[in-house]
């Protein structure tokens, strides 16, 4: 069925979910295309083409009481397409360039996670709400985002009393990954106008995700689009039996977290082992499989929030997201940039890092790709930030949220 009305609800089947995220992402190209603000400040198309959906949708909600629910069993496998593509581009000389500034953005966002969770506990107590509220204001639902949040909120719910749990989690998560989306694109504009910044020479005609408004398109003929798929699926299939053996050894992670790894692996193996083998590692093709697969994902995640579930949530909620929203921006222009080296690479990461504050691993990708689009390639930021948000985080969070909990 494509589509039936139950209590009120209309539900839109997997197959209708994908077009409309299709349709969606067109949209905010065709936006951003005639908006010189939007394109100066970097707004990702599939979120300008995401929030008109939702705020359509809303309206439709308020005057004729009918709500909209996608299906979105299947989006999840575009995420799982990206980053392997993300693998599939990394070099072994990149990876040993960036161990110093892996190390020193991890060493800031692990900080940076316990500032945020003493801000939402600290809100949380002016407003004599408990301080579990304040941590699902936090790293739960912020670095966490939606996933962390839906998991963790039967903990808090069962355990600590917070019957909406769920409904408070998935507020902040998808009010941040708005704020998040919005903040990263202006951010890294203005550094790089302000410091004058540009990408190495060497890397100009490299392309990680797509490529940008003003360049023309490189021919790509069918051999070297399914070399691009081909890679990816071994690479995703080889992520998919770590993902397994992980699992069966009590770790659980996200299935493109192996996936990317799995990518990095055989982009630096194979093309050694077999020379004659035409690996597809930074190919027009490759980014323009990132670039679908990442931007669908965001137009289906955005498009599909539910704005109407959320409006009775407005208070504290509002006010520990701004004061999140402020020292995140604060943090991000003042101190990552500087840490990271004051030059272009550090710019990017800095529109990363605003999408990992406030929203998930996709916002930062989506938040990257549209400055690089712009300014150029980061090929250090591109490996960097993926590691630090998609692979280590999820695991510090776990231990730091049960390490709160604990003391309240």
């Amino acid at each position: 069925m494509l589509w039936e009305i139950t209590d009120g609800t209309l539900h839109i089947g997997q197959y209708r979910a994908i077009t409309w995220g299709i349709l969606v992402l067109f949209l905010g190209r065709w936006l951003v295309q005639r908006s010189a603000f939007l394109r100066n400040y970097n707004i990702p198309e599939p979120v300008v083409g995401g929030l008109i959906c939702s705020l359509a949708l809303t309206l439709v909600y308020f005057i004729f009481g009918i709500g909209v629910e996608f299906d979105l069993q299947e989006r999840d496998v575009l995420l799982v397409y990206f980053f392997t593509t993300i693998g599939l581009n990394a070099r072994l000389s990149d990876l040993l360039a960036g161990g110093k500034p892996l190390a020193i953005l991890l060493t800031a966002t692990v900080g940076y996670m316990v500032i945020q969770n003493l801000t939402g506990i600290s809100i949380a107590t002016l407003f004599d709400l408990p301080p579990q509220v304040g941590l699902l204001g936090g790293t739960v639902s912020l670095i966490g985002g939606h996933g962390t949040a839906i998991a963790w909120a039967p903990v808090f719910s069962s355990e600590y009393g917070i019957t909406n749990a769920m409904e408070i989690g998935i507020a902040c998560a998808t009010f941040g990954l708005v704020l998040a989306s919005l903040m990263g694109g202006p951010i890294a504009k203005f550094l790089i106008a302000r410091h004058k910044l540009e990408p190495k020479a060497s890397t100009r005609d490299q392309v990680d995700v797509g490529v940008g408004f003003d360049e023309q398109a490189t021919p790509i003929n069918y051999v070297s689009f399914l070399q691009a798929i081909l890679a990816i699926h071994l690479s995703a299939t080889l992520g998919f039996i770590v993902y397994e053996a992980l699992g069966q050894a009590g770790l659980n992670l996200p299935l493109f977290v192996p996936a990317l790894l799995s990518g990095i692996l055989l982009s630096n193996t194979i093309p050694y082992l077999l020379p004659k083998v035409q690996w597809p590692s930074r190919t027009t093709a490759l980014a323009l499989v990132a670039d679908v697969s990442l931007g669908v994902f965001l137009a289906m995640s955005l498009m599909s929030m539910q704005l109407w579930a959320l409006l009775d949530l407005a208070g504290p909620i509002l006010t520990i997201l701004l004061a999140q929203f402020a020292i995140a921006f604060t943090v991000t222009l003042f101190v990552i940039f500087r840490i990271m080296g004051r030059n272009y690479d550090a710019a990017v990461i800095c529109s990363g890092f605003g999408g990992i504050t406030m929203g998930s691993t996709a916002t930062a990708m989506a938040n990257m790709t549209a400055v690089t689009h712009r300014y150029g390639p980061s090929h250090l930021a591109f490996i960097v930030v993926p590691l630090v948000c998609a692979f280590f985080i999820d695991l510090v969070n776990a231990f730091m949220i049960q390490f709160l909990l604990e003391r309240f």
